[in-house]
């Protein structure tokens, strides 16, 4: 067996893409942890691969003494002689030991498992130096075999792992069935399984659009956005940097042909092509569409917008489970909250009510104070007094009273009771 070693390292290393010498080293470290167990740890030993023999050689060395006082370490003069005929006491000998096929089972059973060990480690270094570069692509594969709700897939030379949390919902695979999938992470290991694939990732629809459509892959449309629910519904916002080309158009292609191939590969999960725009109010009418929009009302710097729509497009808008609202709000990266019109002007008729009720101030302050932004004494108590005092001509005094005053005013129950339906059953979507 040992003299057919070169032959099943040359191929090993052939069929696994190993280097040799690592094969070579790790019999040699495997051979040298069988023979410590068979023979001590204190012995002086060396493990040499014969390269014209194609065997494993295993040595030992001791030193040349007239006494023995520990064979392990020492031989005699008379002994070492008879091996080496010009040696001399003190000088340190070097002897072939038994056949390492002799070194028993349990140590032999000891060098197989490092030998797998080895080669486990070698095959790991050789899959993270083929896949660390292809991190963020697309690769095909071939189920393998199911391991507690994960799907081992095989990609040709090696397998990697498609985790249950990274599955879509509703999908079933059957052994040999195809897969297409976004490479997640490669990890430099042989532990587990170096490489990680995702089906649910928002990139993996980027990198989809990307292979579908040219003008992706040429630069000149540009993908602004992300977000999904993986098997549902996804939007993606597009822009292009030439006045002639359409984004939408271009990702939706010919009759579709673009956007329902990756529709098709994503079993059936509704993809909203949305136009970007650098304006948030006219960005988020386009990400609720197809809802009509009236109004918008910005606060840029609480990332904040406030939709208001005709009442019979305000379910239309918020979407099933709000789930319009909500892809809308992570594509933005704002908080959106949805009104129907007439709701939001009862809320600025009463508002502006709520304004006049505030001990200093009259028809022309309320005035002035909504078209300030200040739209009900609710808003008006939270201003900082400061911010207040400019409005007024500097008289902080004055503000410092207004201010008081509006804290002093009750909120209609009816009013609450609008604000909480608002945030509950109107303005789902908050930034998850």
């Amino acid at each position: 067996m040992l003299s057919e070693l070169s032959r099943i390292i040359d191929q090993i290393s052939r069929d696994k893409g190993i280097n040799r010498q690592l094969l070579v080293d790790g019999l040699e470290e495997a051979v040298m942890q069988a023979a410590r167990k068979k023979f001590g740890q204190r012995r002086d030993m060396e493990v040499r691969f014969n390269e014209e023999l194609g065997e494993i050689e295993l040595f030992q060395f001791r030193t040349v003494v007239d006494v023995v006082q520990d064979d392990q370490t020492e031989i005699t003069l008379d002994d070492a002689q008879a091996l080496d005929p010009d040696v001399e006491l003190g000088d340190d000998l070097g002897s072939k030991m038994p056949d390492v096929a002799d070194l028993g089972r349990i140590a032999a059973q000891s060098a197989k498992q490092v030998i797998i060990q080895k080669m486990k480690e070698a095959e790991s270094d050789v899959v993270y130096e083929m896949y660390k570069d292809r991190q963020g692509e697309i690769v095909n594969g071939i189920v393998q075999r199911f391991e507690r709700g994960n799907i081992i897939v095989n990609l040709g030379r090696t397998d990697a792992i498609l985790p249950a949390s990274q599955q879509m919902p509703r999908r079933s695979y059957r052994q040999g069935d195809r897969i297409r999938a976004y490479l997640l992470e490669v990890k430099h290991t042989s532990k587990e399984s170096p490489l990680v694939l995702s089906r649910t990732d928002d990139r993996f629809l980027t990198k989809l659009f990307t292979e579908e459509v040219p003008e992706i892959a040429e630069g000149v449309v540009k993908i602004m956005g992300v977000c999904r629910e993986p098997g549902s519904r996804a939007k993606i916002a597009v822009s292009s940097s030439e006045s002639d080309v359409d984004p939408v158009g271009a990702c939706v292609g010919m009759k579709g042909s673009r956007v329902q191939n990756v529709v098709q590969e994503l079993q059936g999960e509704k993809i909203d092509i949305v136009p970007w725009s650098p304006d948030p109010a006219r960005f988020v009418s386009n990400a609720l569409a197809p809802a009509q929009i009236s109004m918008v009302v910005v606060d840029e710097e609480k990332k904040t917008l406030v939709v208001i729509a005709p009442d019979d497009q305000l379910s239309l808008a918020i979407g099933r489970q709000g789930q319009n609202v909500r892809l809308a709000s992570k594509l933005l990266g704002w908080n959106i909250g949805v009104k129907g019109e007439s709701k939001y002007a009862k809320s600025m008729e009463e508002g502006y009510k709520s304004l006049l009720v505030v001990a200093g101030v009259d028809e022309k302050l309320a005035d002035k104070l909504y078209d300030a932004g200040y739209a009900s004494a609710a808003e008006l108590a939270e201003v900082e007094a400061g911010e207040l005092a400019e409005l007024l001509g500097g008289d902080l005094e004055r503000a410092q009273a207004i201010i008081a005053a509006a804290a002093a005013v009750p909120v209609p129950e009816e009013t609450a009771g609008d604000e909480e339906g608002n945030r509950s059953e109107e303005s789902p979507a908050a930034s998850e």
